[in-house]
């Protein structure tokens, strides 16, 4: 077994075939690193979709969340002696090696607590998910689109849009879609250590937080694609655990007064000026 590296995907009801793609992508590495599946599911059926010598299945019925289910997984590969660890959808699919290129990176730059590759949706086209750091106007504004141009104009800054696409880059705000942990910056810092968010925002304020002290970066010199369906546009329920999600960001971090938004940002946009 690579010791070194886990990776972690949480289940919830999912559809097999793409259960089998993301899983798929991983081992096909051959990398021989231990993947946990933490099952919410009420029942255990997904346990026998895939089984390899190196996968790690914890049926956790309870459903305590996305960011306190991959806790069970950070705990385990903390408890195992690994020193990286990838936080993974299970909608998330790739071919060729995304894994090693960004271990290498970050072997190299020990400054670097968190990453994410470029992220495409399934045309190949990308999906701008690294941000910065938001006021809660800027999360409704950007659910709602209208004016279409000052949209545009505010998105892109938003979404960092605007940076050419190859472009390596410390970003406070990176996707829990796939990420890459440094576990010595979870050790200081914590893993999703704020349980009341269910879904949506944990990766915000996970991402935020090793911010302080590492640099979160943008490494979109590989990619995976990620089935994408905006869920929460489309579902009264998941819209609700999605406000409720934002309340507890911004009331953790602050809602019109927030001390280091404007200092990180700004800082953040430093980076692209000529």
């Amino acid at each position: 077994m690579n010791r070194e590296i886990t990776y972690a995907i949480v289940l919830y009801k999912n559809d097999s075939l793409a259960l089998k793609k993301a899983v798929n992508s991983l081992l096909d590495l051959d990398l021989n690193a231990t993947l946990f599946l933490i099952d919410n599911s009420p029942s255990d059926e997904l346990r026998g979709l895939i089984s390899a010598p190196n996968i790690t299945y914890i049926h956790n019925p309870s459903n305590p969340g996305f960011g306190a289910s991959h806790n069970v997984a950070i705990k385990e590969a903390i408890n195992s002696g690994a020193k990286y660890h990838f936080i993974v959808n299970p909608d998330i699919y790739f071919t060729g090696d995304v894994v090693t290129p960004m271990i290498n990176y970050m072997e190299k730059n020990l400054d670097v607590g968190m990453m994410m590759p470029e992220i495409l949706n399934d045309d190949g086209s990308v999906q701008y998910l690294p941000k910065l750091l938001p006021s809660p106007f800027w999360i409704f504004r950007r659910k709602l689109k209208f004016p279409s141009e000052l949209h545009k104009k505010f998105v892109s800054k938003y979404e960092l849009r605007h940076v050419p696409r190859k472009t390596i880059y410390n970003s406070p705000i990176l996707s829990g879609c796939f990420s890459l942990l440094r576990l010595q910056a979870v050790k200081e810092l914590g893993a999703y250590d704020d349980e009341r968010y269910f879904m949506y925002f944990e990766d915000f304020d996970l991402s935020r937080r090793i911010h302080k002290l590492y640099k979160t970066l943008y490494f979109p010199l590989v990619s995976v694609y990620h089935s994408y369906n905006s869920e929460a546009n489309k579902s009264p329920r998941l819209f609700r655990v999605f406000i409720s999600s934002a309340i507890a960001y911004f009331n953790k971090f602050g809602w019109f007064f927030d001390n280091d938004r404007e200092t990180i940002n700004n800082k953040t946009l430093s980076q692209f000026e000529s």
